[in-house]
């Protein structure tokens, strides 16, 4: 595989553009609107990723739907992290075979993660038929071109050649929101843990430029934008690709100097390349969330090696200790597995007493899901499965008793949040922190900042009172 970024030109992304403006043209001289349904699995780079797809797609001359049923395309943008999340996608890329039966002429796509492996696109080729086109995250620049192939041939479409990844900046994009917004920075990963699959289905690690991200920011803040969140499968390591010096913190900074009346957000950090400038940085500004997302995956030095996580417990504790300590209101959330292989009773005890000392206010918790082509699935793995599902269970219980807590410690506390929407009666709000707020009020406060009483706790969210003064 090629490692070097390709840098997609004007003249290549004008040439994909030119392929929507004929889709659109075809329909229009159809005189219908076709209807378009993309269904997003996993993490929030493909939420991102999405928002280009569905931006294609509407300039393509489609209308969004929000079913399967009827629609005149289906995209299915895949997460291959986990198995189930892989078996899920099949068993619902198989229930689409009976919507194209009932819509003659509906186009079904699979894109994301999964289409980056081999023994997923050998599986679709053979055992799903149905599926009128497959790509790559490294090809998600060229979905014009790939629609107008199925639109207009009779073959099925397969662009999923291996290789490092693009930059592609101009896609067009249709948001979820015009309230929050993701801005990817940078995409791949280098860091090649044992038991992940994303640098070998994301590429390498490649920067935008800061330019670029930069004048993003500033536009989603000109319409109203309240909450940015910059993405990148490890946000520290921005920058280190690029002729321009410049670091994450550097960038982070320069966002939050943009005028207006926002936060910006981040995630995901990797605690290899967290540092006390990091910290320091988010320390000093009011406009970057004090919120941290550091996953940790295994409280055990010797699991951690075997992780290729390239710190160990005492680092990881340390970082934290001095991110608390510039930041006493700091929410820590975090992911860890559990029965990695090898990892024994007394190692899943030092996962447990980590959790105890760190205190997050969430955890993103999972079981070991061996990943074909990673190191990981080829490691002795001797622990049973009712073992890692008991040991499971007591972690989920901890930290499940430490949320409460923390939300418990909220009541009384009166807090600036960022009204979001609605859930039944209640208004529905985000603390600085990311915390879920529910309270009662008027619809004219949603897209805005006001103060919230916090009056009661669960383990996963807050209740409250508006408070009229900001």
């Amino acid at each position: 595989m090629d490692t070097k970024t390709t840098v997609i030109s004007q003249a290549q992304l004008d040439e994909q553009l030119a392929y929507c403006d004929k889709i659109a043209a075809a329909w229009q001289q159809k005189g219908v609107t076709p209807k378009a349904y993309v269904e997003t699995y996993g993490c929030q780079q493909n939420e991102a990723d999405s928002e280009r797809i569905r931006g294609i797609l509407a300039q393509s001359g489609y209308a969004m739907t929000d079913t399967a049923e009827g629609a005149d395309v289906v995209v299915m943008n895949t997460c291959a992290i986990r198995e189930h999340a892989e078996q899920r996608v099949f068993g619902n890329l198989g229930a689409l075979t009976h919507t194209k039966r009932r819509h003659e002429g509906q186009k079904i796509f699979l894109c994301g993660c999964m289409a980056g492996q081999e023994v997923v696109v050998k599986r679709l080729k053979t055992s799903y038929p149905h599926v009128d086109g497959v790509f790559s995250t490294h090809h998600l620049w060229q979905f014009p071109q790939i629609l107008f192939l199925v639109l207009t041939g009779k073959k099925r479409v397969f662009f999923v050649e291996d290789e490092a990844g693009s930059i592609a900046e101009g896609l067009p994009q249709k948001r979820d929101s015009s309230l929050k917004a993701w801005v990817s920075i940078m995409y791949g990963c280098n860091n090649f843990c044992t038991y992940c699959i994303v640098p070998y289905v994301r590429g390498r690690e490649r920067s935008r430029k800061s330019a670029d991200i930069l004048a993003e920011c500033r536009q989603l803040i000109a319409g109203g934008c309240r909450e940015i969140t910059l993405l990148g499968q490890n946000v520290n390591s921005y920058g280190k690709d690029l002729d321009e010096s410049i670091d994450f913190s550097d960038l982070l900074a320069q966002i939050a100097a943009i005028e207006g009346d926002f936060l910006v957000r981040f995630m995901t950090s990797h605690p290899r390349d967290a540092s006390k400038k990091l910290f320091d940085t988010m320390a000093s500004s009011p406009k970057i969330a004090k919120q941290l997302h550091l996953p940790f995956q295994s409280g055990s030095s010797r699991v951690l090696k075997a992780m290729n996580r390239h710190y160990d417990r005492e680092t990881y504790l340390e970082k934290v200790r001095y991110a608390k300590s510039v930041m006493p209101e700091l929410v820590l959330t975090s992911d860890v597995i559990v029965g990695f292989p090898g990892e024994t009773a007394e190692e899943f005890e030092e996962t447990l007493s980590l959790i105890e000392e760190v205190r997050y206010d969430s955890l993103f918790t999972f079981i070991f899901s061996p990943r074909t082509g990673t190191p990981a699935a080829t490691m002795e793995d001797p622990t049973p499965k009712a073992e890692k599902n008991a040991r499971f269970d007591r972690l989920c219980a901890l930290q499940n008793s430490i949320s409460e807590q923390i939300h418990r410690d909220y009541i009384s506390k009166r807090l600036r949040c960022l009204v979001d929407g609605k859930d039944k009666e209640l208004l529905t709000a985000r603390t600085e922190g990311g915390r879920l707020v529910r309270f009662a009020g008027d619809d004219s406060l949603i897209g805005t900042y006001c103060c919230v009483t916090v009056t009661g706790a669960t383990t996963w969210s807050l209740t409250g009172e508006y408070s009229e003064e900001k």
